[in-house]
């Protein structure tokens, strides 16, 4: 009878344990993901199309902007891949960023909270097409950094 009693206490013990582990990584996998990225095109010729990349960002963390120093945070960089489809038009353009000293990078850094939205022109050789590429950012808050993360993407132009 003891050992039953033991068993279940055990069981009990373990799936406790089990929940605490899945919560914890779950809460961690948030902390490592505070950038959600949109995507959309809008022709605005039988010719060009703007594309539109979209980060919606966490409450008191930072996107860095495509314009930073070196010795700073990593910047947000814009890869596209290559196509007959499609040639870009200039680069990838952003509203005007916040500008503030850093301490832990001991120089003025620009960077965006809440949303950005990222624009690259292009001039469309095909009437439809989709443009693909990357976009690799770095995040910041009051207390950590994250590592650069890279997120790939697919924005179809009709």
């Amino acid at each position: 009878m003891l050992n039953i009693t033991y068993k279940k206490q055990m069981k009990k013990i373990t799936l406790i344990l089990a929940m605490v582990v899945m919560a914890t990584i779950s809460a961690f996998a948030q902390l490592e993901n505070p950038v959600n990225w949109q995507y959309a095109a809008k022709k605005i010729n039988k010719n060009e199309a703007v594309l539109y990349i979209k980060a919606t960002i966490d409450p008191n963390w930072h996107l860095y902007s495509q314009n930073i120093k070196p010795g700073g945070p990593n910047k947000t960089e814009f890869t596209f891949v290559a196509s007959k489809d499609f040639t870009l038009v200039g680069k990838t353009t952003e509203p005007k960023p916040i500008t503030k000293y850093e301490k832990v990078f001991k120089m003025d850094v620009s960077y965006f909270e809440d949303q950005v939205v990222f624009q690259q022109k292009i001039k469309l050789n095909k009437a439809t097409t989709t443009v693909k590429g990357k976009v690799e950012f770095m995040v910041c808050d009051d207390k950590q950094c994250l590592p650069p993360s890279e997120v790939s993407f697919s924005i179809p132009v009709k």
